[in-house]
């Protein structure tokens, strides 16, 4: 099935490639079990009853599968998907053109769902209840207000920061699942999934110096394969091999737990400016030159899962592993 409407923007080279390695269905999905379980009761139970899926929402950091999964729902589900983001949800009428279009029983997936203007979020709340909208006509006296009834479909809504969801629209979710990171041995059959289908050769005490180094997540491991298969053909290796994995992971500067350059900045800066902190995510933010946005979900969450940084009530500290990491370590163990 797999009919997607797209107006998430994506060069053509990675949309291509996110199409060839998505699995779509839930049998063929890695990881995330206990959501995969529940999905396959929900989905069939809808099916059976000839109705649309509940509205889902997905939560938790970039990078583990909340688009894919919206995909394979509505592969599940037989139907259509159309994929916005939700600050491309600019005006009413952004949604309501959506909306209108969606078939019977389709899926309208809203990536970033926490940052759709209240504005636009209030037209959902119908939409989503009652499978309708209604369009305030003219102003002033003369107003009126036209319904307009919509086909059933299902809301997937993804979001990094739950927390910045309106109390309304989250309770208008039938499920809520929270994706966790991967352990090393989902991300091995994840990177050995992705080899097969770009047709690199690779020998597994490769794909598991990828994972090891991959931060528990699938996006993460399937772009250092396609940085190490660049290597390989420019340098005419056969087969990939530890050592080569290694030696494009230096270059890269991903080291041994998964860190890159900007992580083993916010560390350092965290130690030299802040004397280890607490500090708040502006100060840090405006000394590493990074949106604030971007620290808090793409960079902050790795750092406290591994215990290299904890939130206080005053701010972010840097703990006594981080320090030992920074200093303890030499550099050409550190790769």
């Amino acid at each position: 099935m797999d009919k997607i409407t797209r107006t998430i923007p994506l060069d053509s080279e990675e949309e291509v490639f996110e199409k060839n390695i998505r699995p779509k269905t839930l049998e063929d999905f890695i990881g995330q079990p206990r959501v995969v379980e529940n999905l396959k009761v929900f989905i069939k139970a809808a099916r059976e009853r000839g109705e649309p899926l509940e509205h889902v929402l997905f939560h938790g950091p970039p990078g583990l599968g909340k688009t894919t999964l919206a995909v394979i729902i509505a592969n599940e589900m037989g139907s259509s998907i159309s994929m916005v983001s939700g600050p491309s949800l600019s005006r009413p009428a952004d949604l309501v053109g959506i909306l209108t279009n969606i078939e019977e029983r389709g899926v309208l997936f809203i990536d970033e769902i926490h940052r759709t203007p209240r504005i636009v979020e209030e037209y959902l709340y119908t939409a989503m209840e009652d499978f309708r909208i209604d369009v305030v006509l003219d102003s002033g006296p003369g107003a009126r207000t036209m319904s307009i009834k919509l086909n059933r479909f299902t809301l997937v809504g993804a979001t990094t920061r739950i927390g910045l969801l309106t109390e309304p629209l989250r309770h208008r979710f039938g499920f809520t699942f929270r994706l966790s990171y991967y352990s090393i041995e989902e991300l091995c059959k994840i990177i050995e999934r992705t080899s097969r289908i770009l047709g690199v050769n690779i020998t597994y005490d490769g794909v598991e110096e990828i994972a090891k180094r991959s931060r528990g997540t699938p996006r993460v491991s399937n772009r250092l394969l396609k940085r190490i298969r660049d290597y390989a053909q420019v340098e005419q290796k056969d087969e990939i091999d530890h050592d080569f994995v290694l030696y494009v992971l230096q270059k890269l500067g991903v080291d041994s737990k998964g860190l890159d350059e900007m992580d083993r900045k916010i560390l350092r800066i965290l130690y030299e400016v802040f004397k280890g902190g607490p500090a708040g995510l502006r100060a840090i933010a405006q000394s590493v030159g990074e949106d604030e946005g971007t620290l808090e979900t793409v960079y902050e969450p790795f750092l406290v899962q591994i215990g290299f940084i904890k939130r206080t009530k005053k701010g972010r500290q840097l703990t006594d592993k981080a320090i030992k990491y920074l200093f303890g370590v030499s550099q050409e163990k550190l790769f």
